[in-house]
């Protein structure tokens, strides 16, 4: 039995009629059986493609059509093609034929976009395809980037407005230690709970990523002594090995002097320095 594609005139073979089983002697056990349709033989089947709003104006601005994709080089696509597009798809969400699922777009570090870009995305998010935009920053009331203007977390009220403030919190003791054990069994390491207990109290003093750091290094110099579970005395070793920032900075102002351009800041200058 096959089955025909009308659409295309692709052949697929289905398998063999169960009531013609016992017709051979020989069947092989990949052979499979099903049984003969009744009734009516034509049938629609519904194929649905997902594409992005970027491929598809890719296919239609250039002249490869859908092998453009596969050149590397999309180029600048022009402004007429990308309003064809968006009424055409428009069209389809009505004639319910393309259901638009909008995608995420997350900004590391907000604070560094220029009023210009602001801009950009104030007016791009008006759009009905616009898609679900997340940003981040560790900003506080600073300078708008372009301007002299200062707002909260250096984002222009306008565009702040638009958005939904989510405040975090630091890790507690117990997420530390949680979030250093998901991460041991990522990179596959082993450690014994002594060490996990003292790692876990040196990203409460610290911070948790100088604490991830150190599982990857305690892991070395766990294999260069020939052991297999990282112990407590690993976890010292890289610890004095490696500095954090506090640790990092008070070894600066001890041994400033013998380091070039030794230049300590004065007090109106190092407040200065945090407002900019």
């Amino acid at each position: 039995m096959e089955s025909l594609d009308k659409a295309s005139g692709k052949v697929t073979k289905l398998g063999r009629s169960i009531g013609r089983s016992r017709d051979y002697d020989a069947v092989g056990p990949h052979t499979k059986f099903v049984r003969c349709p009744v009734g009516e033989f034509q049938k629609r089947k519904e194929v649905v493609h997902c594409v992005t709003l970027h491929e598809i104006d890719v296919i239609n601005s250039r002249t490869q059509g859908f092998l453009a994709l596969f050149t590397g080089d999309t180029g600048e696509i022009r402004a007429e093609v990308r309003e064809q597009i968006d009424m055409k798809v428009g069209e389809w969400r009505e004639e319910g034929k393309a259901e638009i699922i909008p995608g995420v777009l997350f900004i590391d570090e907000v604070h560094v976009l220029d009023i210009e870009c602001f801009s950009f995305l104030n007016r791009a998010l008006e759009n009905e395809m616009a898609p679900i935009l997340v940003i981040a920053t560790n900003r506080g009331i600073t300078n708008i980037r372009g301007t002299n203007y200062k707002s909260p977390h250096g984002i222009p009220p306008d565009f702040l407005d638009r958005l939904l403030i989510i405040t975090t919190q630091p890790y507690s003791e117990e997420e530390i230690r949680k979030i250093l054990d998901i991460r041991c069994d990522e990179e596959e390491v082993e450690m014994s709970n002594d060490a996990k207990v003292l790692l876990t109290k040196i990203g409460v003093e610290t911070s948790l990523r100088y604490a991830i750091h150190l599982i990857t290094a305690a892991a070395l110099a766990c294999q260069k002594r020939k052991r297999k579970i990282v112990e407590i005395d690993n976890i010292s070793r890289v610890y004095g090995l490696f500095l954090d920032v506090k640790r990092s900075t008070q070894y600066l102002m001890k041994y400033q002097s013998q380091y070039m351009f030794d230049e300590v800041p004065d007090e109106g200058d190092t407040d200065e320095a945090m407002q900019s």
